[in-house]
């Protein structure tokens, strides 16, 4: 729910408004309860009459209304631009920025402020006690010229949003927190083959309780699932999976090796299948491969022929390089959870380097393959893996080396490109070179 709230643009302004409803009846009556302004406090609130007072709220209130109307057009724009011209997938970058959500709270809150005190402005001509809420209108103009400054540093900040620099940036951020909260608190080795059960033949499928996206496992409760039951749970599909409600997603078993009776295994695939929360999208929560699909399209697109932006490419690359090397030092691989006595109680399939190095390399590898800067940029992000990967990791990186050998050479590149190509292969060859 907070990733949720986090990530969408009308819980902030909905805030502002209940607020500014709060103010805008609260405030007048302290101002029946103070009376007047005096003294040195006078000079700096309201000092017209209740004409003067409507005639300010309600401009206040049609003029925010407009702008508002406005400014809520212009992220409109900015997310259909980010969807056509980078990717679908950065829009949640869009609707998750601080800058954009408080802007339209500001505004929201002051236009409605505005009319809530105006309800209370009173004038002898309407038979009533003349009333002006000083210290109340005050408060709307004081809000009004923290709109109008809003909505300078809004236009300032969304020319800025607009660069693909700045969104790559973001992406890359997201994903060095989604980092640390993946991997904090666990300090361990990558799993092997050899300690990921097989499951026996008798092992129940766990099903997906509903459709959608694999947001995360809650390890502790999935733990005490396994504990309770004395069982044993993998989980075979990676955060950011797609789940079909009804289809297996992994399965159990007991740990003796001996079959559940019928109630036990029932509450067991309960509380297991509880435990893996789903999403109407693709989020950062525990998906570490994310960042590497937001960055992949962005390259991807700037390569297709109607686009044809290269230099984009290179340097969504250039970010992904960055992550690989970052996550080349995790503990990738499954995830494995021991109870208190440390007997093996779950499996968590995660990414390994190699899931990971596809996702990065291949697209762009496809699609740029007649583009000499984006093969460079391919070859310098090898040779970057090479030296934060450990030896064993070499025979991966040499067989994507192999095929971009064959890619480069079908293409007739310029002698000049063709040179630094061979260059930058043939350094990548003694980097990655048995000892």
């Amino acid at each position: 729910m907070r990733e949720s709230l986090r990530t969408q643009l009308w819980p902030l302004p909905a805030a502002g408004v209940v607020l500014a409803v709060i103010a805008g009846v609260a405030l007048p009556e302290l101002d029946k309860s103070i009376g007047s302004g005096t003294g040195e406090v006078a000079a700096y609130l309201f000092g017209g009459g209740a004409a003067a007072a409507r005639t300010v709220l309600e401009a206040i209130a049609a003029s925010l209304i407009s702008v508002t109307a406005l400014t809520f057009s212009l992220t409109v724009v900015a997310l259909q631009l980010a969807s056509s011209q980078y990717s679908p997938r950065l829009l949640r970058t869009f609707s998750a920025d601080r800058n954009v959500q408080v802007t339209l709270a500001l505004f929201l809150a002051t236009f409605t402020y505005a009319l809530t005190v105006l309800r209370t402005v009173r004038t002898a001509e309407e038979g009533q006690r003349p009333f002006v809420p000083q210290a109340s209108v005050t408060v709307a103009f004081v809000l009004a010229l923290a709109s109008v400054l809003a909505l300078v540093l809004f236009l300032s900040h969304l020319a800025l949003e607009l660069r693909v620099e700045t969104l790559i940036t973001r992406v890359h951020h997201d994903a060095e927190q989604t980092v640390a909260r993946v991997f904090r608190g666990h300090p361990r080795a990558e799993a092997g083959e050899d300690d990921i059960p097989e499951p026996p033949l008798h092992a129940v499928p766990l099903l997906a309780a509903r459709s959608g996206f694999l947001d995360r496992v809650h390890e502790r409760a999935l733990l005490e699932a396994a504990v309770e039951a004395d069982g044993v749970v993998i989980v075979d599909r990676f955060p950011g999976s797609s789940l079909i409600a009804g289809t297996p997603i992994g399965r159990v078993w007991r740990r003796d090796g001996t079959p559940f009776d019928r109630d036990r295994k029932e509450q067991f695939l309960h509380d297991a299948a509880r435990a893996v929360s789903t999403a109407r999208e693709r989020t950062d929560q525990q998906d570490i491969a994310f960042a590497l699909r937001q960055l992949t399209d962005v390259a991807v697109r700037a390569l297709s022929p109607g686009i044809n932006d290269p230099t984009t490419a290179v340097h969504a690359l250039s970010h992904s390089s960055a992550l690989l090397c970052d996550l080349a030092g995790r503990p990738l691989g499954p995830r494995l959870l021991y109870d208190d006595e440390h007997r093996l109680r779950a499996v968590l399939n995660r990414p390994r380097l190699s899931d990971l190095l596809d996702l990065a390399v291949h697209q762009p590898l496809r699609y740029g393959a007649a583009e000499p800067e984006v093969l460079a940029r391919l070859l310098r992000l090898l040779q970057e893996l090479a030296w934060t990967v450990r030896p064993e990791h070499h025979a991966l990186l040499d067989g994507y080396h192999r095929e971009m050998r064959t890619l480069i050479g079908r293409h007739a590149f310029p002698a000049t490109e063709r040179r630094r190509l061979d260059a930058l292969g043939d350094e990548l060859t003694r980097m990655i070179a048995p000892a």
